[in-house]
């Protein structure tokens, strides 16, 4: 494979570890959508802020309760897929890693994915998944964007590809009757995640992921969204329905509209 040795370093990394966490190839947009966020609060809450926006964030539970928090939370993400130019935005935060891991063809999700996920709330909890279980392609990754620093139970954690595969082999035997069965099979080998304000995560979306009841004393806010090659295999959610193509390069345009002469036989 002809690839150069930084390629080949975060290739390896993704490939043992099923993830990598950088520095947010560009800064500027990614302070960019956060300021989006504080303005989106702000429009949906009747409070008057006056801290950083970290503090804002991690700090939002005392200003919504719990039974407002869907209300919140559906408000913020439809106003965070009307802004224009958000998902240009956000696929710059993670560009060079994309077009490493991925490809330079990349077909990105239609809509950005948000969770925000309060101290001790038990309506926020993903059970430990994968997502090509439930029909995703495994050609797809995840790019998990933070707003706020995660760690602990505040973030998220993943199956590492090893312990993954072993539970492959022996799923009926690991699975048991309920998701938190499955939790408690794999609990010593799950890896919780640190990924900080101004870091991006990429992940294996194959592998088995999730969260728990967050413990800390901070609000988690993250986003995420799906990127894929575009000439790769799709599982239940197609082009033009889930993903649109993103950056087409100029020999798969003309490629794509390219048609044999017409011959007609005398």
């Amino acid at each position: 494979m002809f690839l150069i040795e930084d390629e080949r370093s975060l290739e390896n990394e993704y490939l043992q570890k099923g993830y990598i966490v950088r520095p947010a190839a560009d800064l500027d947009a990614l302070n960019w959508i956060r300021s989006r966020f504080i303005d989106l609060i702000g429009e949906s809450i009747d409070v008057k802020f006056d801290s950083r926006p970290e503090e804002i964030l991690n700090l939002i539970h005392e200003s919504v309760p719990i039974t407002k928090l869907n209300e919140f939370r559906l408000k913020i993400i439809r106003g965070l897929n009307s802004i224009e130019n958000i998902r240009e935005m956000y696929f710059r935060v993670a560009r060079p890693y994309l077009e490493t891991l991925v490809g330079n063809e990349l077909a990105m999700q239609l809509r950005i994915n948000l969770s925000i996920q309060i101290p001790g709330d038990v309506s926020s909890l993903l059970p430990v998944h994968a997502d090509t279980w439930s029909g995703d392609s495994p050609f797809e990754v995840v790019v998990w964007l933070p707003l706020v620093d995660c760690y602990a139970t505040k973030s998220m954690y993943i199956l590492p590809p090893k312990s993954s595969e072993k539970l492959s082999q022996n799923f009926v035997e690991q699975a048991g009757n309920s998701s938190e069965d499955l939790y408690q099979s794999i609990k010593n080998d799950i890896q919780w995640l640190e990924v900080r304000y101004g870091e991006v995560l990429v992940f294996n979306q194959a592998l088995p992921h999730g969260n728990r009841l967050n413990e800390e004393s901070e609000t988690r806010w993250s986003m995420n969204c799906r990127f894929k090659g575009v000439f790769t295999p799709y599982g239940d959610k197609k082009i033009g329905e889930f993903f649109e193509p993103i950056t087409l390069r100029a020999a798969s345009k003309t490629g794509m509209a390219y048609r044999h002469p017409i011959l007609i036989v005398a």
